[in-house]
């Protein structure tokens, strides 16, 4: 199935590069938007402890993956050009 999405990494031209992330699907909004957060660890020098803490980063979902994707599935986002003012990554594959 080729989709018509012009923001899709697959079908189209949208380049990835950069950074690559994975974590879990938080919500869905409408336009195909998804807000993936993740876990990370912070070291702060001052105090010699380290801190955990979640990022949530906005990521386009292309057209071809946009029935397979659910809130609470494992995915991975990677760096891609703006595709809006807060979108900067794009969904290449759901983890299992």
């Amino acid at each position: 199935m080729i989709c018509k999405d012009k923001r899709c990494p697959f079908h189209a031209k949208l380049s990835t590069r950069g950074r690559i992330f994975e974590g879990t699907v938080k919500k869905i909004s409408p336009g195909n938007r998804a807000v993936v957060e993740f876990p990370r660890v912070i070291y702060y020098k001052k105090y010699e402890r380290y801190v955990r803490t979640k990022t949530r980063i906005h990521a386009h979902i292309p057209a071809c993956l946009s029935n397979k994707i659910e809130e609470g599935s494992k995915v991975k986002i990677a760096e891609c050009r703006p595709l809006s003012k807060m979108i900067h990554f794009v969904v290449i594959e759901i983890k299992k």
